[in-house]
């Protein structure tokens, strides 16, 4: 059993890592969001149903870790989730763009290829809401649903916030390589074989899309 969660670290771990990076920024708070998803899906690994899509439920746990890390860091009671949730994130960001917005420049980090690319700091100018919905859909590879269901609101107003982002993105980035290419150029292997990428629009489709 300790074999396979080891496994599914090293298959999701860096995908996992990205998506705290696009919700925290660059610093050691995303690691700490990181290793703790990844210590509370330690906790859970023995009760988990077999067909559970491992990366979309680590993607959500790293969401609740994520909240966690901030409310540590603002000393702020348990948020409710949902739309609470984003309010949580975008105050700190707020907060943390102004103590150390170095924190999220370059969202690469450590020795990631990405360490310094642009994308990341068009991806943390992004507004709250879609910022999170970029990460969870396009990184995460949740379903609209299911995003909805951690931040709040219905799944269409999760799709819009998702396509604002991308258009946002797309405008920010011009006619830098794909969001896709850049972003998940490590994970892209581990991902392509799993339902998630099966049935997951690519982020270089969309961000093409219009281009093409």
């Amino acid at each position: 059993m300790r074999a396979a969660f080891d496994g599914a670290v090293v298959r999701h771990g860096p995908t996992v890592l990205r998506v705290c990076r696009a919700v925290l920024g660059s610093g050691p708070d995303s690691d700490d969001a990181w290793s703790e998803t990844f210590l509370s899906a330690l906790r859970a690994w023995p009760d988990l149903p077999e067909e559970t899509n491992v990366e979309a439920w680590l993607v959500r746990v790293a969401h609740r870790r994520a909240v966690d890390v901030v409310r540590r860091s603002s000393r702020s009671a348990a948020p409710a989730g949902g739309a609470d949730d984003v309010a949580e994130l975008g105050e700190w960001a707020a907060r943390s763009r102004g103590r150390d917005g170095a924190a999220w420049r370059g969202g690469g980090g450590g020795d990631d290829e990405l360490r310094g690319h642009p994308i990341w700091d068009a991806v943390a100018a992004l507004p709250t809401r879609q910022r999170l919905c970029v990460a969870y859909r396009y990184l995460g590879g949740l379903s609209y649903a299911e995003i909805a269901a951690l931040i709040g609101g219905s799944d269409s107003a999760a799709r819009r916030a998702a396509a604002d982002g991308v258009a946002a993105l797309r405008k920010a980035m011009g006619t830098t390589p794909t969001m896709e290419t850049e972003l998940t150029r490590e994970t892209t292997t581990t991902m392509e074989t799993t339902t998630t990428m099966e049935t997951t629009p690519t982020m270089e489709t969309t961000l093409t899309r219009e281009q093409t």
